[in-house]
């Protein structure tokens, strides 16, 4: 899919779901990495993330563009479009968008390590995802020394 056929989508679901046209700009931007898609108020664009389409296909793809239309219609209107909005809420409802979209499994796959310290006093457990000096803190309850057990988990 291209940035022209990505406009009809989003000019068809505008018609289908709200009843009114999508008069602005619609593509897809490769750079986003944190969000399916967003709404450029000051330029009255919207943007799509390409690897929903390419990693959860076109079902998630239409809920983000119905999202942004949300915000879109309701800027235009003058109405509050913002995610904390009643009227944004409401339309969301209406419309069948979904309020977050998913996130990517290859996001998902990316491994996150834990560090666990024990305190040796109170045998508290602490999980951190930085490293921490253990010879330079010590136990925030009985201020005893921290052992380093991420080896172990």
């Amino acid at each position: 899919m291209d940035d022209k056929s990505l406009q009809m989508l989003v000019n068809q679901l505008s018609e289908q779901f709200f009843h009114k046209p999508y008069l602005d700009t619609a593509r897809f931007n490769s750079r986003l990495r944190t969000t399916g898609g967003r709404y450029l108020p000051d330029e009255r664009v919207i943007e799509i993330n390409p690897k929903y389409l390419n990693e959860l296909g076109m079902d998630e793809v239409v809920g983000i563009i119905k999202h942004e239309l949300v915000h879109y219609h309701l800027h235009i209107e003058g109405k509050g479009y913002k995610h904390g909005d009643v009227s944004f809420k409401s339309l969301l409802k209406e419309t069948g968008a979904p309020r977050h979209c998913q996130v990517l499994p290859s996001i998902k796959r990316q491994n996150k390590k834990v560090y666990v310290y024990e305190c040796s006093n109170c045998h508290c457990i602490y999980k951190r995802k930085k490293r921490m000096d253990v010879l330079k803190y010590r136990c925030g309850k009985c201020k005893g020394k921290l052992h380093d057990l991420s080896n172990n988990y």
